[in-house]
């Protein structure tokens, strides 16, 4: 290489470096801080979407953070991304492996996704690990009903609401249960106990409009849909009981409806 090339490489490649570098009185920018508390507590009250955008983003920035990865795990279930969700929550617990609530996502996700058998050790753990909590045996109870156990269930749940007596989401997961085994009066009186505690929400009255209208009880499960729901979702539920409700169907046989059909839980809106 001639002198005259070899000078003219040198200044190519030195200007190249001076592009490439931060101009006079400027830094590089900085690698983006975990949020603060405030920050993180206000996305607690955001949709499912943002909240996954948010965490995903703040477990990357820190991976072993089991905040961000039980966090991330609900958005992702209360999105219908379950597996991702499973998965999520089962990587916390291998950064952290006494953290009761990933043991918690992992049965929620498990359940979620129809597969409830595979959940029912992480609950079980949780159940030890936090003997006071009725969210494991609530959990539990509700997994064992998946998996053809009920008596468990049963148990589960009266343990549960022997720690918290007339707790409104035991009531309902055991109502469900009685649904479907075809009960529904039986679950018409649980539903009653539920809505009648101050933390009862939608959720809770919609089930008892389920439980009310299987069994004809027709007026009053659409007062409480139409008080709850726009007119054109009221009838759409109602449509739907009236369906189940024709010669030869059952409580139990709702409970037993395709997977790919209309579900009652589809029409409320989840």
């Amino acid at each position: 290489m001639s002198r005259n090339a070899a000078l003219a490489a040198t200044v190519s490649l030195t200007l190249l470096a001076l592009a490439a570098a931060p101009a006079l009185g400027q830094t590089a920018p900085a690698a983006r801080a975990p949020a603060d508390a405030a920050t993180r507590a206000g996305y607690d009250r955001a949709d499912a979407l943002s909240r996954s955008v948010f965490w995903t983003q703040e477990q990357q920035l820190n991976p072993m953070d089991p905040v961000a990865g039980v966090k991330l795990a609900q958005a992702l279930r209360e999105l219908g991304q379950f597996d991702r969700a499973a998965e999520t929550a089962q990587g916390v617990l291998v950064v952290q492996p006494a953290n009761v609530e990933a043991m918690l996502e992992v049965g929620r996700a498990h359940i979620a996704r129809g597969q409830a058998f595979y959940g029912i050790a992480a609950l079980e753990q949780a159940k030890a690990a936090a003997p006071r909590d009725w969210r494991p045996l609530s959990l539990l109870g509700v997994a064992y009903q998946q998996v053809r156990r009920p008596d468990d269930a049963k148990a589960a749940w009266n343990e549960a609401l022997r720690l918290s007596p007339d707790n409104a989401n035991v009531l309902t997961n055991a109502a469900i249960a009685r649904i479907g085994e075809g009960d529904a009066p039986s679950a018409e009186i649980l539903l009653r106990r539920a809505a009648a505690q101050p933390g009862a929400g939608l959720q809770v009255r919609q089930n008892l409009a389920l439980a009310l209208g299987l069994q004809g009880k027709t007026a009053e499960a659409e007062a409480i849909l139409r008080r709850d729901l726009p007119p054109e979702a009221a009838d759409q539920n109602l449509r739907w009981l009236a369906a189940r409700m024709q010669p030869g169907q059952s409580a139990a046989a709702v409970a037993e409806a395709s997977p790919t059909a209309r579900t009652w839980s589809s029409l409320q809106g989840g």
